[in-house]
C-alpha cells in the first residue's frame, strides 16, 4: 500500500506472537508504533490500588513488546479508563489529578529504565473528564516532571476540543512524539470537516518529523466498536480507508 509505518494496538499482550510480528515488520521495512488499551481494569485513577497494579503489569508487558519491536514509546490515554467521564467536585478532581500524576510518574520511571517514553493522549469530553486538550496534557506532563513523559495528539479529539489546531501543536511543541489522524467523524482523512491545512501548519511550525498514523476503526470488531461508538462502516472497506487516507495525507504533506 505504500505505508512507512504501522501502529499496532496491544489490547491483550498474550495474544500477540511478538517474534513473528517482528519478522514481518522487518521483512516489510515498517517502523512500528505501539498503542495501549485502557479500560476499567487498567485505570490508574481508580480508588482500588489492585487495579493500579493490574495496569502497571499490563504496561510492563507493553514495554517489553516496544523493546522487542524497536518502538521507542507506548501511546495511549493511560491516566484513566476510557469512558470515565463525570462531573466531579473541585476537591475530587484535584485528588484524581494528583493520583494520575503519581501513578504516571511511576510509569515514566518504568519506561525510562527500558529506554522508552510514553505518549500521553488527550481525549474528547465524552471519553474522559481528565485530559481533553493540548493545554491539559501539557499541565499533566509538567506535573509528572519526568523526561519520559511525552505527548500524542489525535485530530479526531482535537476537532472536538481545540479552538485552533495549529495553536494546539504549538502548545505541546517538542513534547510531541506521535500524531494520529482521522476525520471529524472518524472517517477517511480528507472526506470530512477537519481543517487539514491548520493541522499541517501546526505540525510544520514545531518541526515535527515523526509518524502521522491513520487511526481507523471498524464496526466488525464488536468489543472496540462499542467503546468508541462505531456503529456502522465509515468506508467501503478497511483497505479503502487505508489507501484513500494515505493518498490524501501524501498529497497534503508533499509540498
Amino acid at each position: 500500500m505504500g505505508f512507512d509505518a504501522v501502529e499496532i494496538p496491544v489490547e491483550y499482550p498474550d495474544l500477540i506472537d511478538v517474534a513473528e510480528t517482528k519478522k514481518v515488520l522487518d521483512d516489510l521495512e515498517l517502523e512500528v508504533v505501539v498503542c495501549g488499551a485502557f479500560g476499567p481494569s487498567r485505570d490508574l485513577t481508580n480508588e482500588d490500588t489492585s487495579i493500579h497494579e493490574n495496569c502497571f503489569q499490563y504496561i510492563r508487558e507493553c514495554f517489553e513488546i516496544c523493546n522487542a519491536w524497536d518502538a521507542g514509546f507506548l501511546v495511549g490515554p493511560m491516566y484513566a479508563a476510557v469512558g470515565k467521564a463525570r462531573m466531579l467536585s473541585p476537591e475530587d478532581r484535584k485528588k484524581e489529578w494528583e493520583l494520575a500524576v503519581k501513578n504516571l510518574r511511576k510509569v515514566c520511571e518504568m519506561a525510562g529504565a527500558k529506554g522508552l517514553s510514553i505518549a500521553i493522549e488527550p481525549l474528547n469530553r465524552f471519553e474522559t473528564d481528565l485530559v481533553n486538550t493540548a493545554e491539559d496534557v501539557m499541565r499533566l506532563v509538567k506535573d509528572i516532571n519526568h523526561p519520559s513523559a511525552k505527548v500524542i495528539l489525535d485530530s479526531f479529539h482535537m476537532t472536538i476540543e481545540e479552538r485552533n489546531l495549529k495553536s494546539a501543536f504549538e502548545t505541546v511543541g517538542e513534547h510531541l512524539i506521535h500524531v494520529q489522524v482521522s476525520e471529524n467523524y472518524r472517517g477517511t482523512p480528507g472526506s470530512g470537516l477537519t481543517p487539514w491545512q491548520d493541522l499541517k501548519a501546526g505540525i510544520e511550525s514545531i518541526g515535527y518529523e515523526g509518524v502521522v498514523s491513520i487511526e481507523s476503526f471498524t464496526s466488525e470488531l464488536k468489543e472496540l466498536a462499542g467503546a468508541v461508538c462505531f456503529w456502522k462502516p465509515m468506508a467501503e472497506s478497511q483497505d479503502a480507508f487505508a489507501t484513500d487516507g494515505l493518498a490524501f495525507l501524501t498529497d497534503l504533506f508533499k509540498a
